[in-house]
Order: structure tokens, then sequence, then C-alpha cells
């Protein structure tokens, strides 16, 4: 079998058997076959796509690619939560404690940002001592023990995907329908989850750009699911605008605290209720309105904002040395009007450039900046109005216009 021909005959449409791609897979993640290859190979999928047969072979291919977590040491149903990444989406950090104050254990793998979308870790790693590396058996003995843990993929855990991943992000091709499928459910199926909520996010600020393409990824992902006897649910959520008002590694970690204070009612907060809810239902197979009850409650009662704080204590952070930039710059509307959009996009690139984000992997950020947005989508503006505050550093590469642009007033 040879890779050139595999290439090949998907380039020309046809679909690959299970043999085929177990071989590419494995050989990839050996290091047998090359970059460029592979990278041929992910442009004719984005092309030619692949059927349900070839998703599903491609996702336990993947998912065998290395370890699988063995979580039979948790008691009761675990459940897990997954993004497809967005710009202000800090939903983990309050959805996890929220639904851990209900008894229901989370143990939660997340990844970093890339591009314009932020990651949970990054969020995570901001918070002075938090540390997202824990044993096998010690993330085992804090869910069992505290309902939940958040920590990074282990370095082994379908590593294939890891490798596919930074070649897809690299050569455009990140916005495949299937390989988003199987990149998610693959890291799922390998963490041994009971029950798994998937929130797609559709618009600009989203890999999804269309509704049609989001609900193709909802019935993919559910039919994976189903094959390998896994509960999935999908949410399309909208990722026109930012979520929240705050953007940037510390200052999400900041608005998430003041969600699970009940500081904070906006669309945000209505989101993180709706996802806790649903994982409640799946949970405890009650209705979802009786779940959110019980997630209100757990609001009012700071159950889920204490909860927050042990999972800190426990995985050794400090919330009391959190910090932010000193350098704040804010930038002023110079026209009046409604503010009809805030492009999400152009707001993650902008946060990118100020360092909260990275282009690469390897590249360092600064978990103090970010932006804080004081308008948002319907509200009225007059000249001179705070239209956002950026939290900045020496190195913050932005211009003035490009913010304005951002907003569309009209």
């Amino acid at each position: 079998m040879r890779i050139y021909d595999i290439i090949m005959k998907k380039r020309d449409g046809y679909a690959l058997d299970k043999e085929e791609i177990e071989f590419f897979v494995n050989g990839f993640t050996k290091g047998d076959i090359p970059d460029y290859q592979i990278s041929a190979l992910l442009m004719a999928i984005y092309f030619s796509g692949m059927n349900e047969e070839e998703t599903l072979n491609l996702t336990m291919a993947m998912a065998n690619s290395g370890d699988r977590l063995d979580l039979s040491g948790i008691k009761g149903i675990k459940v897990d939560k997954h993004s497809t990444g967005g710009v202000g989406d800090k939903t983990s950090l309050v959805l996890g404690p929220m639904v851990a104050a209900l008894d229901v254990p989370v143990a939660k793998m997340s990844g970093r940002g890339l591009g314009h979308t932020g990651g949970t870790i990054d969020k995570l790693e901001s918070i002075p001592g938090f540390s997202t590396v824990l044993p096998e058996q010690k993330f085992i003995d804090n869910v069992n023990k505290y309902k939940i843990a958040l920590v990074g993929q282990t370095a082994n855990l379908a590593p294939a995907d890891k490798k596919l991943y930074a070649l897809r992000d690299v050569t455009a091709t990140v916005e495949s329908i299937p390989l988003i499928a199987v990149s998610i459910m693959s890291k799922k199926i390998a963490s041994n989850a009971d029950k798994i909520l998937i929130d797609i996010k559709l618009g600009s600020g989203a890999l999804i750009k269309t509704r049609e393409d989001a609900e193709r990824l909802s019935e993919i992902m559910i039919k994976i699911g189903n094959a390998y006897k896994r509960e999935v649910r999908t949410v399309i959520t909208n990722m026109e605008a930012p979520l929240g008002n705050n953007i940037g590694n510390s200052l999400e970690v900041l608005e998430a605290i003041n969600i699970l204070d009940g500081k904070e009612q906006n669309y945000l907060s209505e989101l993180c209720i709706l996802l806790s809810s649903k994982l409640i239902s799946m949970a405890k197979g009650v209705e979802e309105q009786t779940a959110k009850m019980m997630v209100l409650d757990a609001i009012s009662t700071k159950a889920a904002l204490n909860k927050f704080y042990e999972l800190v204590k426990r995985q050794g952070g400090d919330i009391s040395s959190l910090k932010t930039s000193d350098d704040i710059v804010e930038i002023r509307s110079v026209t009046s009007g409604e503010i009809k959009e805030i492009n999400a996009y152009d707001i993650g690139i902008l946060a990118r450039n100020l360092g909260a984000g990275r282009l690469s992997k390897e590249d360092e950020i600064d978990h103090s900046v970010g932006i804080v947005l004081e308008k948002s989508v319907g509200d009225k503006v007059n000249i001179g109005d705070i239209l956002c505050k950026l939290y900045v550093n020496k190195k913050s590469t932005y211009t003035v216009k490009e913010v304005l642009d951002s907003f569309v007033i009209e």
C-alpha cells in the first residue's frame, strides 16, 4: 500500500476503505509518512469530503492512535462538553463548576487557543500556580472527591489528531466538516466520557459560517456517538459577536467569576445556564426545565462559585494573584447611532495582536492583555462614548481605526 495511491484515490473523489485510513493515520503518527503528502491528502479530503463510513473509520483510527483514558474509577455518569471554538468563549469555566456543584462528575480535558480563538487551558493558566497537568490517578481522585478536574489533553491521547490539526491549521483545511467532526469525536471517544454535549458555534467568529454546515456537523457527530455507544447531543449557538464582554485570558476568568456569582445576566450567562441544564438533564435523567431550576439554585446559593474556587485551590491556583495589564487604552466612538454588529473575527484577531493569542503553538502569550467591550450589539452610542478598553503591553500591535472598524454603527 502506498500513500501516493491513497492521495490520488481521494483526489479523484473515491471513498477510502478502513485499511487505507488506518495506513495513513498510523504512518503519519509514527513519522513514516511526511507532512507534505498528508497535506495533499487533507486538501483532497477538504474538496472531496468523506462519507459516513469513512468518517467513522477515521474517528476510530485516530482514537486508537494512542492511549485511552480509563475513567472507570470515577463514580457516576461522567459528562463532557466541547465547543467548536470562538471569541470570548469561556463557557467551560462557568459550566464545569455549575454542573459539578450539582454532584455530576466533570472530568474535562481542554485545549489551547490558536489563531483568532481562545483556549480554556490558556485561560486557566492565567491563574498563578494553576496546574493544567495532573497524573491520571490524581485527575480521577479529584473528580471523585470534588466532582471536577480541568486539565490539558495528555500527550498520548489521540496523538494523530494533534499532528493532523497542526497541519490543517497551516494548510487552510481547518474548516472541513468531516475533519472537524473526527477531530472532536476521536478525542471524546479516547477520553471515555459517558455523555457528551457539543456546542457548535455559528457565525463570523466561528469555524462554521452557515447554518447548513452547522446542521451537517451536528448530524455527523451524533452518528459517530451512536456508532460508538456514546450519547451525544448538540446545540448550535451564535458567534456573530464575541461571547461576553471580556476577551483575553485573565479578563475572561474574571468575567466567568462574575457570572458564577450572579453579577452578570447577558447572552453568555444565558448560554452557560442552557448548556449546564442540558448536561444535568442528560446525567440525571430529568427534564431540562427541572435541570435549569437546579442550575439557577446553584448560582443563587453560591454553590457554583464556591465549586470554582475549590477547583482552583485543588489544582494549585491562587485566584487572588490573578493580574490584568495596568496599561489601558480607551477607544471612543467617532460617530453616533446604534451598534448593529461587533465583528467577532476582527475582535479575535485584535486580541491575538495585543498578545492574548498565538499564531503558532510555540508562541508565548501574555495572560494579562485583552479587550473589555463597554457596548453591546443594539446599544445606542454618541460621539465620545467608550466602545471598548484595550489592556495592552509594549509588544501589542493595533491601530485605533482597525478597532473602530470592528464596530458597525448605523
